[in-house]
């Protein structure tokens, strides 16, 4: 998905910093972006996981070029009952979620807040309404990105910045680790979105200076549904699943 946001961002003319930790990837969308669009791709390929991340790359930043825009689309996910061996996974979760987007937001956003503009776009999800077991860390961090967002946004609207929060419902992209068959399915029974289709909405809504984006038919019906499942059947179909 963040590719897709290269590729929206590019063809509205905006040079890029893309940022990865997984270098092969990183070096192919740069040099494929750079073919397609006449814009100055720059890639730094780094750990978004580290708890001094945000520090870092804002640090990089200032020695080249303080963006205009900021997306923070860096995720993972994982489904499973918590487990003693997964902590070094759900600390990586929590430090990607929620401390390196945190210190983003105060870093790029104070810099933006000086320059008297700028727009940052916080990706969570619809699952920030949905705490269930197995996506547990998933769920909360993605709350508190919507929280904070939402909040956020008012504190630096009056300097000319925007902060909107998208919190989509299922995209076609490998976190969920899906087959392609079971991904087309989706697709076609409009169960899952395409990037294109997510991307196009959220930079629209982050340029018209929305807070918070909830796009897809998804978000209306899923999350109050959900909420109506009593605790004892949620327990049972999570002994029934896991």
């Amino acid at each position: 998905m963040g590719l897709e946001y290269a590729r929206q961002l590019a063809d509205r003319g905006y040079d890029l910093v893309l940022v990865s930790n997984r270098q092969e990837e990183l070096d192919s969308a740069a040099e494929a972006l750079r073919a397609h669009f006449p814009v100055h791709v720059t890639t730094r390929f780094q750990d978004l996981s580290a708890p001094d991340a945000a520090d870092h790359l804002f640090e990089w930043c200032t020695q080249t070029v303080l963006p205009d825009v900021v997306v923070n689309n860096a995720g993972m996910f994982f489904f499973k009952e918590l487990q003693t061996e997964d902590l070094d996974r759900a600390q990586a979760m929590v430090n990607l979620h929620i401390v390196t987007i945190t210190r983003m937001c105060i870093l790029f956003g104070n810099a933006m807040k000086q320059r008297g503009s700028g727009y940052i776009l916080n990706v969570s999800s619809m699952a920030a309404r949905i705490p269930a077991p197995g996506i547990t860390i998933y769920s909360a961090t993605k709350a508190y990105l919507k929280s904070f967002g939402r909040s956020l946004s008012y504190e630096l609207r009056p300097y000319g910045v925007s902060v909107t929060t998208v919190c989509p419902a299922a995209i076609v992209t490998p976190l969920y680790r899906l087959s392609e068959d079971k991904m087309r399915l989706g697709v076609r029974l409009g169960l899952i979105k395409t990037p294109q289709w997510l991307v196009k909405r959220a930079l629209r809504a982050m340029f018209r200076r929305r807070r918070v984006v909830s796009p897809g038919f998804m978000n209306v019906w899923l999350p109050p549904l959900v909420a109506l499942l009593p605790g004892p059947l949620v327990a049972f179909i999570w002994k029934k699943i896991k």
